[in-house]
């Protein structure tokens, strides 16, 4: 129980997708116009980290050494078609709002680098609990990155406004310049946390 919890909060934290190994970029720039899309997008790739971690280490030992990531990239795909058919079915505005970065998880770093460095050598339930912790995590980041993203461009945290009438958004923060912006202060600014803390 020890080592499940150590596994899930070095995802969430100690090896944050998103604020520590930097992975993901594609879709956390582009994606995080929107607290919703953040969360939605976060969940997705959850999914299928929990569900691609769990098949992988389950057939670790079946699978050939020379075919590992082929057969990696196979499973991981399975998943994306899963949840991308979830989402058309039951949430097409969130579907169409993620466009083209649904499918494009299939070679999203995070999954791959989790299924070669964890669940290829881990038991099932660890690599479960990884990839759940590496979800949240990821989920976290997007959303907080959404978050400040969608309350200074458009004044409106998940659409409900949280600013007056005679608030005038910064624009430039749902453009892509803003992403960069805030990533980077983010990030700056959580080193400059941690690094007073160790």
């Amino acid at each position: 129980m020890k080592k499940a919890l150590s596994v899930f909060f070095n995802g969430v934290i100690n090896e944050n997708p998103t604020f520590r190994m930097v992975l993901g970029m594609c879709p956390t720039l582009a994606l995080t116009t929107a607290a919703i899309n953040g969360i939605g997008m976060g969940l997705a790739t959850t999914f299928v980290l929990i569900g691609s971690n769990l098949v992988i280490s389950l057939l670790k030992n079946f699978i050939p050494q020379k075919i590992r990531i082929p057969a990696f990239v196979v499973v991981i795909a399975t998943f994306v078609t899963v949840v991308s058919m979830i989402m058309q079915a039951f949430l097409p505005e969130l579907n169409e709002s993620l466009g083209i970065y649904i499918p494009l998880i299939v070679v999203n770093c995070i999954i791959l680098a989790r299924a070669e460095s964890f669940a290829s050598k881990n038991s099932a339930l660890l690599s479960v609990v990884d990839g759940l912790g590496m979800g949240v995590g990821f989920t976290l980041a997007l959303l907080l990155l959404g978050s400040i993203r969608e309350i200074l461009g458009a004044g409106t945290w998940f659409g409900m406004p949280v600013f007056p009438e005679s608030f005038s958004p910064a624009v430039i923060m749902i453009l892509p310049p803003g992403g960069f912006i805030t990533l980077g202060l983010v990030l700056g600014l959580l080193n400059k946390l941690t690094g007073r803390t160790e």
